[in-house]
């Protein structure tokens, strides 16, 4: 399905892979100030917020987005939560949003995690579709700024709101137990490994990267959060902005999906059908397709951030 990263180097850096068997004409695109938000439970319009530049469907005049940075550099994604998944009944004492207004509504007025982790506290999370022919998504959310990231988690308990120390998200089981899961992992390495079998019996290893056996290489949710952890937690890169983005779309590659590895029930494949990095210091939007590994950039530097009208980019 999905997974979706943090990365630290003299910059800041978030963004996600979006596995699927199809693409939905998304592109990348800026929502800037003064283009009018419109919420389906909310009466006001919000004509004056942050811009905001990501990956989205442009529906009937609105973005929907699937991952995307504010000017101030507040980045969220949205990952799929099938199974998991459960939005609210509308509630008279809270902001009623649907899920496919979320980003917008958090990256539209927060600065940081802690202002966005505040404002979801006064929301719920309501099961409200954008129209008829896009149903509901089941979803589950990563929200990262400079120094923090957090997982958001509408289920039938309620809304739950995790703190991420290990900046990954990928899909099912929830949050939770992908944390408890790395237990399972501890003793892997990227050092060469040390015979802890028997003193007396004379092991070696036979090939580099031994220190990492038992990381699981299957595409499923649970194995992707373990392996992206792992080489995101090792890895070792440059201070440029080159080597920085290169080596978080190399973090990203360790997850990727291939096409004809992932056979669904109906025949189609899965793949990524892109990957996103977004430098949350400089407002650049870096993406690469399945079709194209070529790394493109959009900056918010250079656009008229004050404009009233969408711009795909």
């Amino acid at each position: 399905m999905c997974t979706a990263i943090t990365y630290q180097t003299k910059d800041h850096y978030f963004g996600r892979n979006l596995d699927y068997e199809i693409t939905f004409g998304e592109s990348v695109v800026l929502t800037p100030r003064k283009f009018p938000l419109t919420y389906k439970c909310v009466n006001d319009i919000c004509d004056s917020h942050y811009a905001i530049l990501g990956m989205a469907l442009v529906a009937d005049g609105y973005p929907l987005y699937f991952d995307a940075v504010n000017e101030k550099g507040l980045g969220m994604a949205g990952l799929h939560f099938v199974g998991n998944a459960h939005y609210a009944e509308r509630s008279e004492e809270k902001y009623n949003i649907a899920p496919y207004e979320l980003i917008p509504w958090i990256l539209g007025q927060c600065e940081t995690v802690e202002q966005a982790k505040d404002l979801l506290l006064q929301t719920r999370i309501v099961a409200i579709p954008f129209n008829s022919r896009l149903p509901l998504s089941p979803l589950h959310f990563m929200i990262a700024d400079k120094k923090r990231a957090i997982v958001v988690e509408p289920v039938k308990e309620g809304l739950k709101i995790y703190d991420n120390p290990v900046g990954v998200l990928t899909n099912n089981p929830p949050f939770p137990f992908h944390l408890a899961n790395l237990n399972n992992y501890i003793n892997l390495t990227a050092k060469p490994p040390v015979n802890r079998f028997s003193p007396e019996i004379p092991l070696e290893s036979y090939s580099r990267g031994m220190g990492a056996l038992g990381l699981p290489g299957d595409m499923s949710s649970v194995s992707r959060f373990v392996r992206a952890a792992f080489v995101r937690a090792n890895s070792v890169s440059g201070c440029g902005e080159k080597e920085s983005v290169h080596q978080f779309f190399h973090i990203l590659g360790s997850v990727e999906q291939v096409r004809g590895t992932v056979r669904l029930e109906s025949g189609a494949y899965e793949i990524t059908t892109y990957a996103s990095c977004c430098n949350l210091d400089r407002g650049i939007y870096y993406y690469r397709t399945y079709e194209n590994s070529r790394i493109r950039a959009v900056s918010m530097e250079g656009n008229d951030l004050e404009g009233r009208s969408l711009v795909e980019l």
